[in-house]
């Protein structure tokens, strides 16, 4: 099973669209999920027709209108693992503690709000993964997103791609 894990998209603030290798990603992942700052409707009704299954939450910046057709936390097993997806976790500092203790049962929590990308995996094993943002570097050398796949239980391939400057 194939996963794109997106976040922070920002449209129309950040970027006027999504760039053409995340849009391919979506055609090719079996489940894509976004963690949140979605920020215009538009790229919540285009993720949800273009994705075989969408799994999305809102964020800070996301208004009422996204509010009302996403929740703030999402659950879904996918191949035997559990998995999360929320917008914000926290500063950085404590926050493989934090999560744990917040998400107990979970195998993986993707999330996002900092832009910035991160991968690690706590004491009790639940893998942390924040995509960053494919349309918002902020302080980070580029835009980001990931892939992953499900293989017989486990979370495999995990791989963080680099955008090209726009």
């Amino acid at each position: 099973m194939r996963l794109l894990l997106t976040s922070d998209t920002h449209l129309p603030k950040r970027a006027k669209a999504l760039p053409e290798p995340l849009l391919a990603e979506i055609d090719t992942a079996d489940v894509v999920f976004h963690a949140g700052d979605w920020v215009d409707t538009a790229t919540l009704d285009l993720l949800t027709a273009r994705s075989r299954r969408l799994i999305g939450v809102h964020g800070n910046n996301d208004g009422p209108d996204l509010r009302a057709r996403l929740p703030e936390v999402a659950h879904a097993e996918l191949g035997g693992l559990r998995f999360a997806a929320v917008h914000e976790t926290g500063p950085a500092q404590g926050r493989e503690a934090r999560c744990a203790a917040r998400f107990p049962g979970v195998d993986v929590l993707v999330f996002g709000h900092s832009h910035i990308p991160w991968d690690t995996t706590t004491a009790t094993g639940l893998r942390l993964l924040n995509p960053g943002s494919p349309t918002d570097r902020r302080r980070q050398p580029h835009c980001t997103y990931m892939t992953a796949s499900v293989t017989g239980g486990r979370l495999t391939d995990v791989t963080l791609h680099r955008l090209p400057p726009r």
